[in-house]
């Protein structure tokens, strides 16, 4: 079967599609799955480009979306024909995370998902949503789970609450979705006043372009009448969390979930400390917390924005498009 491989010491133009061979039937515990579509993640790029350095020869990709082919010896969870998704962290079935690093990660510490089937045991899938196309699904694992988590399990979002979103990216658009199903108050983030338009379009209510407005983290506190938001989504990482600081109110939830300006900078601690802030670390979630979102989508009746998608053997283009951050929403991979 066809795969796309990196070639260390990593880079876009070192992506090779090479010829694999794969066990023909799944083990005891196991699943056989023909794989169909997966999307892109930052992570994924950072792999692909060198910025995270893995094995030689790593295939890549972390989401993963198709059909049951087989099952082995005692698995009773998944039929054949049944739809499934991948999980981030195949060994962080629930509870408290058993790991701190990507060491577990397909398409960084172990291979991905962009391949035409795999087998694997069968805790590392979960059930797609009802009526959803592999496409849709692909876009779970990873951005539509990090958004769950952030507002859902650790925010404990409700109706009436206040959500400032920063971006425009795949987990924004999530949370900007999850948001406004749940009844709360969304606020977006963008530096392109027509990204902006679209998020009003999907229900944001009110935006701020961070290019034009420098003391944007003020401007929000004071639209909502001086109170302050409830959740912080925090992509940006150091060069945007002052911003995120000032627009929390006192108490409030910021989840960090993002690292696009920096990984290291100065954090204005007084601040922080002064509203009593709850900061917090996110990076995806369990196999129990994306089950449950599966479920919840479904009741929303939530869909993914997918903005544009590439077959697999382009996929060291569809990182370039990435590259450009023109997009809106997903990118995903179809096989």
């Amino acid at each position: 079967m066809k795969a796309i491989k990196v070639k260390k010491p990593g880079g876009l133009d070192r992506l090779t599609l090479a010829e694999i061979g794969e066990a023909d039937a799944p083990g005891a515990g196991e699943i056989r799955v023909r794989l169909h579509a997966s999307s892109l993640n930052y992570h994924d790029y950072a792999v692909a480009a060198g910025a995270i350095p893995t094995d030689d020869g790593r295939i890549l990709m972390s989401d993963g979306a198709g059909v049951v082919e087989a099952v082995g010896q005692g698995v009773s969870e998944f039929r054949p024909g049944d739809n499934v998704v991948s999980c981030f962290f195949p060994y962080w079935q629930d509870g408290v995370p058993p790991h701190g690093n990507f060491s577990h990660v397909p398409g960084d510490g172990l291979d991905g998902y962009a391949r035409e089937a795999v087998i694997r045991p069968s805790a590392w899938f979960t059930h797609a949503p009802l009526g959803w196309s592999h496409t849709e699904a692909a876009t779970l694992p990873c951005a539509a789970l990090t958004a769950w988590r952030a507002l859902v399990v650790e925010g404990a979002l409700k109706a009436g609450d206040s959500v400032l979103i920063l971006g425009t990216g795949g987990v924004a658009i999530f949370a900007l979705q999850l948001a406004k199903a749940m009844g709360a108050t969304a606020i977006v983030t963008s530096s392109s006043d027509a990204k902006l338009e679209r998020a009003r379009s999907m229900g944001a209510d009110f935006t701020v372009n961070y290019k034009t407005d420098e003391a944007w983290g003020d401007t929000v506190r004071k639209w909502t009448g001086k109170r302050g938001v409830d959740h912080v989504l925090e992509i940006g990482g150091p060069g945007t969390l002052p911003q995120s600081i000032a627009a929390a109110r006192v108490g409030g939830h910021i989840a960090m979930i993002g690292i696009l300006t920096g990984i290291s900078g100065e954090v204005p601690t007084l601040a922080m400390m002064a509203k009593q802030i709850k900061l917090q670390g996110i990076i995806v979630g369990s196999r129990r917390h994306q089950q449950e979102m599966v479920r919840g989508l479904e009741a929303m009746g939530i869909r993914p924005v997918i903005d544009k998608t590439f077959p697999l053997t382009d996929l060291a283009d569809a990182f370039r498009y990435e590259e450009g951050a023109q997009h809106f929403g997903k990118i995903c991979v179809e096989m």
